[in-house]
C-alpha cells in the first residue's frame, strides 16, 4: 500500500491554492504584510507536518484538555488580554499578537466530537443535550462577555454538526424567527410585526387544532412564546439604543445605507463596493487596482480582502474565488459524511460549518449584506492566528481522514 493513498488530494491542493493565492493579494495591498503572511503560511504547513505525521488518536485523547486550554486562554483575556480596534481579544509578545478565540474554536471541535463519540451520549436524551450545549456555551460566552459579537456567531457552526447527528431542527427555526423579529421591528413599526406573529401564530394553531395536545404545559408554551416574540418586537428598538454606537450604526448601515454613516461605520463598506464595482468583469489587474493601492479601506488586508479580488480579478475573478471556497467546504463535508469514526464525522463537520459561517459573514459583510463584526475569510484574510488555526484544523481533519481511509476496521 502506497502511502499516498488516504490523502485528499483535492482538498489539499485547494487549500494551497487558496494561500498562495491569498498571499498575493495580501501582497499587492501591502507588500512587507505579504512577506509576513508567507512566514505564517511556512510556519503553519510545518505545523502541519507534524500532525500530520503524529498520531491521529492523540486529538481524541487530548480533546478535553485542548478544550480546556482554548477556554483558560479565553478568559486570560480580560485581566492580560491586548485591547485592538476596540475589543480586548488579543494577546501582546513584543511585535507579536494572538487571538485565542480561533484555538479555542478547535478545542471545542475536538471536544464536542469527543463527547458525541462517547457510549454515554444519545441525542434524544436531554442530559446528553445540555452536556453538548455546555460545550459549546461555555467558550461562546466568554467571546460575548469579551465582548466578541462575530466571533460568538461562529459557534452557531457547531450546531449544524448537532443537527447532522440527529438533533432537531427547531432550534434553528427558533433561532430564525427571533433574529427575523428582532431586524424586521427595525424597519417597520413593531405594532406591524406584533400584530403579525399574532396573526400568523392563530393560524398554525388553527391549522394544527386536531393533532396538539391542550394540556397545561403546552397552552403555557405557546402563549409564552407569543408574548416573548411580542415582547422583543416592541424591545428591539430600545435594544438597538442601548448598543454601543459603533455596534448599533453597524446594524443601522443596513436600513439606511451606507452613506448616511460615511465617515463613520459606513466608511468600510461604502468604499469596499466601490472597489469591488470598479473592477467590471475582469478587473483592473494585478497591483493595479485605484481604492486598493490608494488605500481607501481600512482593514483591506484582514477583514475586507475580498475588496482587493474584486477591483483587481473582477467579477470572473471573484467567481472563481468563491467557487474554490464552495467545492472546498462541500469537499469537507463529503468526506466527514464518508468517515467511519463518529468522532471523525463530528470533527469534520465543526470544521466544514466554521469555514461555512466565516467564509458567509465575510462575504455579506463586505457587500451589505451583513452587519460589519470583524470576521476574517479563512487562509485569505492577514493574520497569524487565523491562518495558524485554520491549518490546523485542515491538516488534523485530512489525517483523521487518512487513518480512517487506511484502518482495516
Amino acid at each position: 500500500m502506497k502511502w499516498t493513498e488516504g490523502i485528499d488530494k483535492l482538498g489539499l491542493g485547494l487549500y494551497f491554492l487558496l494561500c498562495i493565492f491569498a498571499i498575493a493579494n495580501i501582497y499587492s495591498v501591502d507588500q512587507k504584510l505579504g512577506e509576513k503572511q508567507l512566514v505564517f503560511f511556512c510556519i503553519s504547513v510545518f505545523v502541519g507536518l507534524v500532525i500530520f505525521v503524529g498520531r491521529s488518536k492523540f486529538f481524541e485523547n487530548m480533546a478535553g484538555i485542548i478544550y480546556i486550554g482554548g477556554v483558560l486562554l479565553l478568559i486570560g483575556l480580560f485581566p492580560f488580554g491586548k485591547e485592538i480596534l476596540g475589543q480586548k481579544n488579543w494577546y501582546k509578545f513584543g511585535s507579536f499578537t494572538m487571538q485565542p478565540v480561533e484555538f479555542a474554536k478547535i478545542g471545542t471541535a475536538l471536544m464536542l466530537a469527543n463527547f458525541v463519540s462517547s457510549p454515554d451520549f444519545n441525542i434524544k436524551n436531554k442530559k446528553s443535550i445540555w452536556t453538548a450545549l455546555a460545550i459549546i456555551g461555555i467558550p461562546a460566552a466568554v467571546v460575548l462577555a469579551i465582548p466578541d459579537v462575530g466571533s460568538m456567531l461562529v459557534f452557531i457552526a457547531f450546531f449544524i454538526a448537532l443537527y447532522r447527528e440527529g438533533l432537531s431542527g427547531l432550534l434553528f427555526g427558533i433561532g430564525f424567527i427571533f433574529a427575523g423579529v428582532f431586524l424586521i421591528s427595525l424597519a417597520i413599526p413593531p405594532i406591524y410585526v406584533a400584530v403579525a406573529v399574532l396573526v400568523i401564530a392563530g393560524v398554525l394553531i388553527a391549522m394544527n387544532y386536531h393533532r396538539m395536545s391542550w394540556d397545561v404545559i403546552s397552552i403555557s408554551g405557546i402563549a409564552g412564546s407569543i408574548l416573548i416574540l411580542c415582547g422583543l418586537a416592541f424591545g428591539s428598538p430600545y435594544i438597538l439604543e442601548k448598543l454601543p454606537k459603533h455596534q448599533r450604526e453597524r446594524i443601522e448601515v443596513l436600513y439606511k445605507g451606507e452613506k448616511a454613516f460615511r465617515d463613520t461605520s459606513g466608511y468600510n463598506l461604502l468604499y469596499s463596493k466601490t472597489a469591488i464595482g470598479s473592477g467590471g468583469i475582469w478587473g483592473k489587474g494585478y497591483r493595479e487596482g485605484s481604492v486598493t493601492q490608494g488605500k481607501f479601506v481600512p482593514e483591506q488586508e484582514t477583514d475586507y480582502i475580498f475588496c482587493t479580488v474584486g477591483e483587481e480579478w473582477g467579477f470572473v475573478g471573484s467567481a472563481v474565488l468563491i467557487l474554490c471556497y464552495m467545492v472546498y467546504i462541500g469537499r469537507i463535508y463529503y468526506l466527514a459524511e464518508q468517515q467511519k469514526s463518529t468522532f471523525n464525522r463530528v470533527f469534520g463537520y465543526c470544521f466544514a460549518s466554521i469555514l461555512l459561517m466565516h467564509f458567509s459573514i465575510n462575504l455579506g459583510m463586505v457587500m451589505g449584506l451583513f452587519p460589519t463584526v470583524g470576521i476574517p475569510l479563512p487562509y485569505f484574510s492577514y493574520g497569524g492566528s487565523s491562518l495558524l488555526a485554520f491549518s490546523m484544523m485542515t491538516f488534523i481533519f485530512f489525517k483523521l481522514n487518512y487513518s480512517d481511509k487506511n484502518s482495516l476496521v
